[in-house]
Protein backbone atom coordinates (compact mmCIF):
# COMPACT_ATOMS: atom_id res chain seq x y z
CA UNK A 1 0.00 0.00 0.00
CA UNK A 2 1.74 3.19 -1.07
CA UNK A 3 1.19 6.63 0.22
CA UNK A 4 -1.35 7.90 -3.03
CA UNK A 5 -3.27 5.18 -1.88
CA UNK A 6 -3.92 5.87 1.71
CA UNK A 7 -4.39 9.21 1.05
CA UNK A 8 -7.25 8.34 -1.99
CA UNK A 9 -8.64 6.14 0.91
CA UNK A 10 -8.45 9.40 3.07
CA UNK A 11 -9.84 11.74 0.63
CA UNK A 12 -12.85 9.55 -0.13
CA UNK A 13 -13.43 9.19 3.59
CA UNK A 14 -13.65 12.79 4.26
CA UNK A 15 -15.84 13.47 0.44
CA UNK A 16 -18.21 10.61 2.04
CA UNK A 17 -18.41 12.22 5.57
CA UNK A 18 -18.86 15.77 4.71
CA UNK A 19 -21.33 14.67 2.12
CA UNK A 20 -23.72 12.93 4.94
CA UNK A 21 -23.24 15.51 7.10
CA UNK A 22 -23.56 18.62 4.89
CA UNK A 23 -27.68 18.46 4.53
CA UNK A 24 -28.41 17.82 8.02
CA UNK A 25 -25.99 20.80 9.06
CA UNK A 26 -27.56 23.07 6.32
CA UNK A 27 -31.05 21.88 8.09
CA UNK A 28 -30.13 23.34 11.35
CA UNK A 29 -28.05 26.57 9.74
CA UNK A 30 -31.43 27.38 7.92
CA UNK A 31 -33.55 26.77 11.54
CA UNK A 32 -30.89 28.95 13.24
CA UNK A 33 -30.83 31.46 11.24
CA UNK A 34 -35.24 31.38 10.70
CA UNK A 35 -35.26 31.56 14.39
CA UNK A 36 -32.70 34.32 14.72
CA UNK A 37 -34.34 36.35 12.47
CA UNK A 38 -37.72 35.98 14.50
CA UNK A 39 -35.87 36.29 17.79
CA UNK A 40 -34.93 40.34 16.35
CA UNK A 41 -38.02 41.08 14.61
CA UNK A 42 -40.39 40.16 17.86
CA UNK A 43 -37.41 41.16 20.19
CA UNK A 44 -37.56 37.82 22.19
CA UNK A 45 -34.39 36.74 23.52
CA UNK A 46 -35.25 33.56 25.01
CA UNK A 47 -32.18 31.00 24.72
CA UNK A 48 -34.28 27.76 24.59
CA UNK A 49 -35.95 28.98 21.66
CA UNK A 50 -33.22 28.23 19.14
CA UNK A 51 -32.87 24.60 21.32
CA UNK A 52 -36.33 22.83 21.04
CA UNK A 53 -36.71 24.16 17.10
CA UNK A 54 -33.09 23.05 15.83
CA UNK A 55 -33.39 19.57 17.44
CA UNK A 56 -36.71 19.12 16.07
CA UNK A 57 -35.55 20.33 12.74
CA UNK A 58 -32.13 17.75 12.85
CA UNK A 59 -34.72 14.62 13.85
CA UNK A 60 -37.01 15.33 11.04
CA UNK A 61 -34.00 15.39 8.83
CA UNK A 62 -32.61 12.12 9.96
CA UNK A 63 -35.49 10.52 9.52
CA UNK A 64 -35.78 11.82 5.93
CA UNK A 65 -32.53 11.66 4.97
CA UNK A 66 -31.27 8.88 7.32
CA UNK A 67 -31.67 6.15 4.66
CA UNK A 68 -29.70 7.87 1.89
CA UNK A 69 -27.11 8.59 4.23
CA UNK A 70 -26.67 5.00 5.54
CA UNK A 71 -26.51 3.73 2.21
CA UNK A 72 -23.99 6.34 0.99
CA UNK A 73 -22.02 4.80 3.86
CA UNK A 74 -22.65 1.43 3.15
CA UNK A 75 -21.70 1.78 -0.45
CA UNK A 76 -18.35 3.62 0.71
CA UNK A 77 -16.96 0.67 2.82
CA UNK A 78 -18.38 -2.11 -0.14
CA UNK A 79 -16.35 -0.36 -2.27
CA UNK A 80 -13.45 -0.23 0.51
CA UNK A 81 -13.60 -4.07 1.14
CA UNK A 82 -14.67 -5.19 -2.72
CA UNK A 83 -10.91 -3.20 -3.12
CA UNK A 84 -9.37 -4.91 -0.31
CA UNK A 85 -6.88 -7.40 -2.12
CA UNK A 86 -5.75 -4.24 -4.03
CA UNK A 87 -4.14 -2.51 -1.12
CA UNK A 88 -2.14 -5.74 0.01
CA UNK A 89 1.06 -5.90 -1.73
Amino acid sequence: MTIDDVTAIAGEALFTIIKCSAPVLLVSLIVGLIISIFQTVTSIQEQTLTFVPKILAIFIALMVLGHWMLNTMVEYMMNLWANFSMYIR
